[in-house]
């Protein structure tokens, strides 16, 4: 019980942290608008939080690893697709996520101790980034070819 009620203020209080520093950064720097192009790091920070949920309550909640990897990553891609307004890589970057399933599946090996896990997740990692190539290929040979004919 006692180690519940501790991850649970643990999570809330990094929370808490989290959004006063981005409140603190928007202050800051008034000239940039800060949440147009950092509010993907909300979604990172709520993939952070199965991870410090994971570290907190041991290894038998090691598979907080898998939503943990997904979130975060898919905070990642918003972030970059934020910066550089290419949001036409979502058109493969459901691989990356696949790749994410996969990373989460590692950790959780390696957190809880199970090689089976490991390898598995070295698997999928290894599948995703194949299909990353192939598709990328593809769809950035489409869009490149519709800006040269287009």
């Amino acid at each position: 019980m006692s180690t519940q009620r501790n991850a649970g203020t643990l999570v809330v209080g990094t929370l808490l942290i989290v959004f006063g520093v981005l409140a603190l950064a928007g202050q800051v720097f008034r000239g940039f608008n800060f949440w147009s192009t950092f509010w993907p790091f909300i979604v990172i920070g709520v993939g952070a939080m199965f991870f410090v949920g994971m570290f907190a309550g041991g290894k038998s909640v090691s598979g907080l690893a898998i939503p943990g990897s997904i979130i975060t990553v898919i905070g990642l891609i918003l972030f970059y697709q934020n910066l550089t307004g290419h949001w036409e890589s979502w058109s493969y970057g459901w691989t990356v996520i696949l790749m994410s399933v996969g990373l989460g599946i590692f950790i959780m090996g390696a957190y809880g101790g199970d090689e089976g896990q490991r390898k598995s997740g070295l698997g999928l990692i290894r599948v995703g980034l194949i299909l990353f190539i192939v598709f990328g290929g593809f769809f950035e040979l489409i869009f490149s070819a519709g800006e040269r004919f287009g």
